[in-house]
């Protein structure tokens, strides 16, 4: 018996032990929560001080988009941890009637289903562990970071800072650019970058941002824009036929550089561009380039250098866009229930920023839960309406 009884204590005594370290070794929600807050805001001094720079370095270019997205994650897991918890009454308040919403009480606690809570935990304990990591890692690049030219003066806040650069694609305007000013092998040839993507990706934003640029614009005496039709008129022979001129810039006229944009939104046709290419070819001034977007893989045999090939971007990105637009310079945890309703339509944009910023933009301008609840109510309306419809989103 007393040996009996010496197992049972013994066996109580290992679980209760091995049961403390446990709770000592693994943090609680709070300090999860806690500890990816402050590396998510390390992160983003980085993110938004590398925006705010003209950064020509490719490495470092992808060191920041690695992190940037590290950081959209994280964001993303951190308010789905907080938020969720106002899934159901916000429901509620866009199926009810708006008099119920007096009724809600908004809860500072958050709970989750057993499992769904250890997931998203676990989650954001992983995306804690990589950026910290990165963040180490990315001393030397802080460090760079100073020697390039800053493009806006400080302060200056993160929702109008988006609104003078093209989100989520800084690496790849600079690719542009610099290919843009690279002289091409023997100091003769007329180079073409094509760049290729799915509908509503971004390509045209991306080249109407690279044009807008300073750089790019002091290197050009001028750029034109062709569309379908024009490609096809057979008249078309020199820059100036049926080529939108923008951005004239003859106080640098160096040695008459001309850039011509060709947007192809249809069929392409090889022999329409060779015999555009050819002429092109014989009028332009050394130096100048062709930039060609089309949603077909074809035309990357066009191209004198690699393609550029542009993907959507992840739900993550799309989320933080929102978040930064719709709330500007208030704290998104101020008002939880409009945060959780963001993320609700944030999802029906479809990670296309064109309508997810139209919506943010309106969502900023009224921050009342009524508004809210019936934007989303729309369009989630709209998104059924095309389902049944089409048997998918128009996005």
């Amino acid at each position: 018996m007393d040996i009996f009884l010496s197992a049972v204590m013994g066996e109580v005594t290992t679980r209760s032990i091995n049961f403390f370290i446990s709770k000592l070794s693994k943090p609680s929600a709070l300090d999860v929560e806690d500890r990816l807050l402050m590396v998510l805001l390390r992160a983003r001094v980085i993110i938004e001080e590398a925006m705010g720079r003209k950064i020509t370095n490719q490495s470092m270019l992808q060191q920041l988009d690695m992190l940037r997205d590290a950081m959209y994650r994280g964001y993303y897991l951190l308010d789905t941890f907080r938020y969720q918890s106002h899934k159901e009454e916000v429901k509620d308040q866009i199926v009810s009637h708006p008099s119920l919403l007096s009724k809600v009480n908004s809860v500072k606690g958050f709970f989750f289903p057993s499992g769904k809570g250890t997931q998203i935990l676990e989650e954001m304990l992983e995306v804690f562990d990589n950026l910290r990591s990165m963040i180490l890692d990315a001393n030397e690049l802080v460090l760079f970071l100073a020697s390039y030219t800053r493009m806006y003066r400080q302060p200056y806040s993160m929702h109008l800072l988006l609104g003078n650069c093209m989100f989520g694609r800084q690496m790849e305007s600079q690719l542009v650019i610099n290919l843009l000013h690279t002289p091409p092998p023997g100091g003769e040839g007329l180079e073409v970058l094509p760049i290729v993507g799915p509908f509503r990706v971004g390509k045209s934003t991306l080249v109407a941002h690279v044009c807008k640029d300073e750089r790019v614009r002091d290197y050009f005496s001028k750029i034109g824009f062709l569309s379908d039709c024009d490609f096809r008129d057979e008249k078309l022979t020199t820059p100036r036929e049926g080529c939108a001129m923008k951005y004239p810039n003859s106080a640098s006229n160096k040695g008459g550089r001309v850039l011509v944009v060709i947007e192809l939104a249809g069929d392409f046709n090889e022999g329409d561009w060779k015999r555009l290419y050819s002429a092109y070819k014989l009028c332009l001034a050394s130096g100048s380039k062709i930039i060609i977007t089309s949603r077909s893989n074809e035309i990357k045999k066009l191209g004198t250098t690699q393609a550029l090939t542009l993907k959507f971007l992840p739900y993550e990105a799309c989320w933080y866009y929102t978040r930064t637009l719709a709330f500007g310079s208030v704290d998104p945890e101020t008002y939880p229930r409009l945060a959780h309703l963001a993320m609700e339509i944030a999802r029906t944009n479809e990670r296309t920023f064109i309508g997810a910023n139209i919506t943010a933009c309106v969502l900023r301008d009224n921050f009342d839960i009524h508004f809210w609840c019936k934007v989303a109510s729309l369009l989630r309306r709209i998104v059924q309406k095309n389902v049944s419809r089409f048997g998918f989103t128009t996005d």
